[in-house]
């Protein structure tokens, strides 16, 4: 049977703001990417999140991004590669922190959107970040998009490469992203993004699906990919 990965971004409300549908998605996803504090979260929703993804039997990963909550992470901010290592330990270590106390294991790291896409791009960057990532524990899987900078220096460095698709981002002929300041750079449709969803799958280049959890539709997107992919003899399940 063909298997997918299922992957969600939570835990990035903070404070006494609570955003996304953690609780609804926990029910159909398979990995969890729970923000760190920097362009979301804070200790409180962290715990609360590790606890849930724990409960719900959710393989749980770091999603640290740039000190950025006003833009969310994701406008580009200019760092070196030291910095931007230094940003990983930070936010990757707390998480591990919580997941550890809480009895569990930390599975993986996703970076968040600008770092994100800035990584990918950026040789030295990459290096930088998995590199981080190798000496906090090289067993972290790191997810990423493929053929990206973030790949070859995972294969480099020996850090297990998990790569990510988009249910609900569209795409352009050439396999990026349409930005998210372009109409229909998030689709909207749940039945689209189930759609996109098999597609992907069955490409055969993906080991993970990533439907974003501060969508207003985002429990209804993972209720129709999970039934849509199920539905097609594709299992869901973590890496």
């Amino acid at each position: 049977m063909t298997t997918i990965d299922l992957n969600a971004d939570m835990g990035e409300g903070f404070g006494p703001y609570h955003w996304g549908a953690d609780e609804i998605l926990l029910e159909y996803v398979s990995s969890a990417n729970i923000a760190c504090g920097f362009h979301a979260g804070d200790p409180h929703t962290m715990r609360i999140a590790v606890e849930s993804c724990l409960n719900r039997n959710v393989a749980i990963g770091a999603h640290p991004g740039l000190p950025d909550r006003l833009g969310f992470g994701r406008r580009e901010i200019a760092v070196t590669p030291e910095e931007a290592s230094d940003f990983v330990i930070y936010q990757v270590g707390a998480l591990q922190a919580f997941v550890q106390a809480t009895g569990g294991t930390l599975r993986h790291v996703k970076l968040h959107g600008a770092l994100y896409h800035m990584a990918a791009k950026d040789e030295r960057l990459s290096s930088s970040i998995v590199s981080a990532i190798q000496r906090l524990n090289p067993e972290l899987m790191l997810y990423g998009p493929p053929g990206s900078q973030l790949q070859y220096a995972a294969s480099a460095k020996g850090v297990r490469y998990v790569a990510e698709g988009f249910a609900d981002r569209a795409y352009l002929p050439d396999g990026s992203l349409v930005e998210r300041h372009m109409p229909g750079a998030v689709i909207e449709q749940p039945e689209m993004a189930a759609r996109q969803a098999i597609t992907l799958t069955d490409e055969g280049r993906f080991q993970s699906l990533c439907l974003h959890g501060d969508t207003p539709k985002a429990a209804e997107h993972a209720k129709h990919i999970a039934q849509r992919l199920k539905a097609a003899g594709i299992s869901i399940q973590s890496p």
